[in-house]
Order: C-alpha cells, then structure tokens, then sequence
C-alpha cells in the first residue's frame, strides 16, 4: 500500500489524473482495452472534468470501457445515480462509442440489478477471470467504500459477485462490487479527501483490523497494487 499526500484538492487530482493516464496507456498497449471501475458520489466531480477536458487527449476513448464500483437504487434520471454524475461530469465531454458504459440497470429490482450486471461483466470478460485494470474507490465518513457499509451483509461477502445489499442507516438497497472481486483488480486507487475523513482514515489505516466497522480495510488487492491519494486534511491524523 502506498499513501500519496497533497497539498489539496486540486493537486492530488492532477497527480492522480496523471497516475490513470498512465495505467490506462499501458493497459491499452498490452492488451488493446482499459477496464475503469469508476466510483459515484461527490468526490471524483473534479477528477472526471479533468480527465475530459483538459487530457481529453492522453487517453484512447474508444477503447476504454467504463464500469461501476456501485450504484445506488434510484431510476436512472434521478439525481442520486452515480451513472448520471459521471455521465454530465465525464462522459458528455467525450465521443464514446458504443457499448464502453456499463450502466447499472436499476430498474430492475436490487437484486435482479446485481445479476444483471454481474452477467454482463461475463460477457465483457469473455469467460476469463474479472480483472479490471483500474478502480477507483472513495471512501465515506464512515469508513465504507463502494457500498461495502459497516456491519452490513457486504463486509463477509466472501465471493467475486455483484451483490445487493440493505443498508439500514440509509434505509435504502444498494448494488455493489464485492470486496474480492475489486481485489482482483490490477490497480486499485482511493480517493479521498477533507477534514471529515480524517477519523476514518485513521482507523483504515492503523494497526486495528476491524472490518466490521471500517470495511475500507478490506480492500487488499490479491495480485495488484493499492494506493491512496488524499490531502492533508484527511491525513491528519495519520501516523507517518
């Protein structure tokens, strides 16, 4: 694991904008694809809006295809779609063909929606083992990522699925990557950052393992790298 700080916001999306071009580059030239996993919620807005303007051109779209970590059960319209931020933040700034966005499909039931979507990573891998090549992942307050909440039905999920998933304190079903199936990937990235993730961030990367209630622990990719990229903020409270 290793921790990247920075100064704030604006650089550590630079720096990680730069880390993903990267990754997407060489993933393209060994095997013509880039397989990016793309997290939902408000933090990765300004990732997104770099990564289609400003190096729009450092990355090959169309052979790039784009996933979900999770997705939350509202109709596709709806504001809270992770599918709809990153349509208006990322993809609308980009000539995408075809079939390189794999909505999560909530109008289906929660459950019907985590088949549905496991299916369809099948058909993309073909058959072979899912791996994708690059997921980023956020982080909450609480110390869950992608839905993988404290003390809910994800934190023992033990199989490389997709899986609905309760989670009380939201009152709401989500649909969710597992934690060994985001392990499998190539490289796995969080992004995190601001004062309110500081305790958090503390406890993930301590000593303790606790995953029931800091379920962003479980991430430990099997045969790939991991690498946080937060800000100072969020960092404070790490020991160094």
């Amino acid at each position: 694991m290793k921790l990247n700080i920075f100064n704030n916001q604006a650089e550590l999306n630079e720096q990680l904008a730069k880390y993903i071009i990267r990754v997407a580059n060489e993933a393209i030239v060994e095997k013509d694809r880039f397989d990016f996993v793309l997290t939902g919620g408000s933090s990765p807005k300004g990732l997104y809006q770099l990564l289609s303007t400003t190096y729009k051109d450092q990355i090959d779209w169309n052979k790039t295809y784009f996933f979900f970590g999770d997705e939350r059960t509202v109709l596709p319209f709806e504001k809270d779609y992770n599918g709809l931020m990153a349509k208006e933040s990322f993809f609308d700034n980009l000539e995408l063909n075809d079939g390189h966005i794999f909505y999560v499909d909530t109008n289906l039931s929660p459950e019907e929606a985590a088949a549905d979507y496991k299916q369809k990573l099948d058909e993309h891998f073909a058959g072979s083992p899912i791996v994708f090549d690059f997921i980023l992942l956020g982080m909450g307050d609480d110390a869950h990522t992608a839905s993988i909440f404290p003390h809910t039905t994800l934190v023992s999920n033990e199989e490389k699925a997709v899986a609905s998933v309760w989670v009380e304190k939201l009152n709401t079903n989500r649909v969710s990557l597992t934690a060994p199936l985001i392990n499998d990937a190539k490289h796995v990235v969080f992004i995190t950052f601001g004062e309110n993730k500081a305790t958090a961030l503390q406890h993930v990367l301590g000593s303790k393992q606790d995953f029931a209630n800091y379920p962003s622990q479980l991430i430990k990719p099997v045969n790939g790298d991991l690498q946080w990229f937060v800000d100072e903020a969020a960092a404070s409270l790490v020991k160094q």
